[in-house]
Formats: structure tokens, sequence, C-alpha cells
């Protein structure tokens, strides 16, 4: 879990930063997979009814296109809701993009209420994931979402 003084970094970076667009997204992810426990780190794109896999630092997947309503991240645009879950091997509809991991956190990027993406962020450690971290990655999104 993120402690103050590493989401005021990471914050103070990428907000610091003249980048935009997918270089934006690729720095922050940079900033995220440097932090303990946060394994893969990930922005997929909302393309109509699809999540395309945007920038991320972490593994290779299989999962460059995930469609809305299936898996972690695509339950999280369905239902409209960022999702933190604990231990992924007890959702019934979670997609595997490693084996190793445990626990899943997704964050919607949103502009004037319309979402662009969101934030994937997968931890080999059941339970990796808490509300501060939630807090962190909204705050997060918001800077992403000003500069898509």
């Amino acid at each position: 879990m993120i402690s103050a003084v590493q989401a005021e970094r990471i914050l103070r970076v990428v907000s610091g930063s003249d980048l935009r667009g997918p270089a934006l997204r690729r720095l922050a992810m940079q900033e995220l997979a440097g932090l303990p426990g946060w394994d893969w780190c990930g922005v997929y794109r909302l393309e109509g009814d699809a999540l395309l896999l945007d920038q991320y630092v972490g593994a290779a997947t299989d999962h460059v296109r995930s469609p809305v309503g299936v898996g972690v991240c695509g339950t999280a645009v369905a239902v409209d809701a960022n999702q933190v879950v604990t231990d992924v091997r007890a959702l019934d509809n979670y997609l595997a993009c490693s084996l190793a991991t445990r626990s899943e956190i997704v964050v919607l990027i949103r502009r004037q209420g319309a979402i662009l993406g969101q934030i994937d962020i997968d931890g080999h450690a059941v339970g990796a994931f808490g509300p501060d971290d939630e807090r962190f990655l909204e705050s997060l999104a918001l800077l992403l979402a000003e500069r898509w």
C-alpha cells in the first residue's frame, strides 16, 4: 500500500511534467511500477465496447483488447465504478494476465463524466491494495485525464 510521501512524490512528478497523451501515461506507469508490490501497472483506453492496452510496465500480456463487462477491467466500465479486488482467485470472470497475480485495483479515468480509460494495477500478494491506493489513483487519473 502506498504511503502519503510516495503518493505526493508521484503526483508531483506527473503534474510537473510537460508530457501529454501516451507519453504522460507511460511516465505515470513507470513511476507506479517503482512501488513495492505494484507488479504490473497499465492504462487501458476505452474505445467503443472494448478496452485497448495503451501504456504499461510489467510482463507482456495477451490481454491487449478486453470487452466491456468481462474481467475486472471490463466490469469497472460496465458498472461505472472502480474495482478493488483483494483476491482475484475468488472471482468467476477473472481474466488472468499472470498466474502470479493475486490482487488488482482498477480506477477509471474520466473527463466531464465520460470514461476515457482506466488505470489497472496488479499485485502478487493478496490484499495488496486498499482505500488509500484508490484515492491516490483517483488523483492520478484526474491528472491523466487533463492531458489525455
